[in-house]
């Protein structure tokens, strides 16, 4: 037998150990309870969550580069604030998201999509949207805007 076929299967048997002591040290730290995430039967109490209520979403498809973006970006975070139990408001730069901004059929940014409660798109527009303009497609969907209007 060859020098280099006695090497490599000294490589194989050395990996197969190898691994082999991973996978056994993985189940002996799960099952001394040193696992890292635990499961559902090594919780001590059951925890209850309330449903996530859906909220109406504001989503703005642009990017950091483009100017009117740029413009747009204090607004949707004044908006963040202003409506956060009320209104999702999303950024997506969609030079780092390509795939996300194709499945929005974007062909303008920024473009600003809004969504009701439920999820269906009510409204679309493309290029700079001022906090006016928003406040007032708010209202359309019946979102109660009169704090953010004194601001």
């Amino acid at each position: 037998m060859s020098k280099g076929i006695k090497i490599g299967i000294i490589v194989i048997l050395a990996l197969a150990i190898g691994t082999m002591v991973y996978i056994k040290s993985e189940k002996d730290n799960h099952a001394s309870g040193n696992a890292q995430t635990p499961g559902p039967a090594e919780t001590k109490e059951p925890v209850i969550s309330e449903p996530a209520k859906a909220l109406p979403r504001l989503v703005d498809l642009g990017s950091v580069k483009c100017i009117p973006c740029k413009k747009m970006a204090p607004i949707l975070e004044q908006l963040k604030d202003d409506f956060k139990d009320r209104v999702s408001v999303e950024f997506i730069d969609v030079n780092e998201n390509p795939d996300t901004s194709r499945s929005y059929g974007i062909r303008l940014i920024p473009t600003q999509v809004f969504y009701d409660a439920g999820g269906k798109e009510v409204f679309r527009h493309e290029g700079f949207f001022s906090r006016e303009e928003i406040l007032e497609q708010f209202k359309k969907m019946n979102i109660d805007v009169s704090a953010a209007e004194r601001k």
